[in-house]
């Protein structure tokens, strides 16, 4: 019988291996496929300059991978996975573009400002944002869930976000693109995941109505809405029983690899996606998000 072409990534049973917070690429088996050996370039973002959170590894480290065979520029921001990081901007700057890659914590608006003024810095302009960083934990029962952790879940994936779209775009020309990563969640909750799928549903909220805000001035502004997807949040998050048959709940009955989100980004970033503003475009692996 030939091979499912669906069927590119891991399948489960995973193996348990926890790891703290912020946890890092490099430790989790199988190792996420990034596209490194498989993303093809087309010079779509040539000449532009993305900003992009959390690219040090899984999704943003993907994006960051096709926008720079794409032709782009890039700033990564992260928290402090400093070996992730060098590892991203390694694989960057061997295809000839240029990486700068800053820690910090996004959940912090200095920060935010931090981040666009240093990218204005280092390459005079701004072209694309994605806002793909963020935080989850998963618990049981609502008790669980403090007050601080709840704050911190939104200062980083919606506080983090606005902060960010406030500083840069009053410096993004027409044809810029802002892209925020949202999720299956915020259409399909879990409700162990309450504090994180809520912030997903109001990123989709803020997507749709930044889009009608910034119409007029040419800036485009979608989400990208990720199902399962194999990236370091999984196994420092979540209960290793959990992490052993993840993504089996999809369609494709695995999850998807960071390799395969990634186009969307580039769709939308570039002018391929000319026509697609205030959209929500579900990488899901067969999940349905239907009204």
């Amino acid at each position: 019988m030939s091979k499912n072409p669906l069927d590119k990534g891991a399948q489960p049973p995973f193996p348990a291996q926890p790891q703290p917070v912020p946890g890092l690429e490099s430790k989790m088996d199988p190792q996420p496929d990034y596209g490194e050996r498989t993303y093809r370039g087309a010079d779509k973002l040539k000449g532009k300059v993305a900003l992009i959170t959390g690219g040090d590894s899984g999704i943003g480290r993907a994006v960051a991978l096709a926008f720079a065979r794409e032709g782009a520029d890039l700033v990564i921001s992260y928290l402090s996975e400093h070996s992730d990081a060098q590892e991203t901007v390694r694989i960057i700057e061997k295809e000839g573009r240029r990486c700068v890659a800053i820690p910090g914590d996004i959940s912090e608006e200095r920060h935010c400002i931090a981040l666009v003024e240093r990218t204005l810095g280092e390459f005079g302009r701004l072209d694309v944002l994605v806002n793909n960083a963020a935080f989850q934990m998963t618990h049981d029962r609502i008790e669980e869930f403090s007050s601080e952790e709840f704050d911190r879940t939104f200062k980083t994936n919606v506080y983090a976000m606005f902060w960010l779209c406030k500083a840069a775009v009053p410096h993004m020309k027409p044809g810029s693109s802002i892209i925020n990563t949202t999720s299956i969640q915020s259409a399909k909750p879990s409700p162990t995941l309450l504090a994180y799928a809520t912030t997903k549903g109001a990123i989709v909220n803020f997507t749709g109505g930044l889009s009608q805000m910034l119409a007029d001035k040419g800036i485009r502004v979608n989400a990208v809405a990720p199902g399962p997807v194999w990236t370091p949040l999984i196994p420092t998050t979540m209960p290793q029983e959990h992490v052993k048959e993840f993504g089996k709940s999809a369609a494709l009955q695995r999850p998807g690899q960071p390799a395969e989100i990634a186009p969307a980004y580039v769709l939308l970033a570039s002018d391929d996606g000319s026509y697609i503003t205030g959209a929500v475009v579900p990488v899901t692996g067969g999940q349905l998000m239907l009204p």
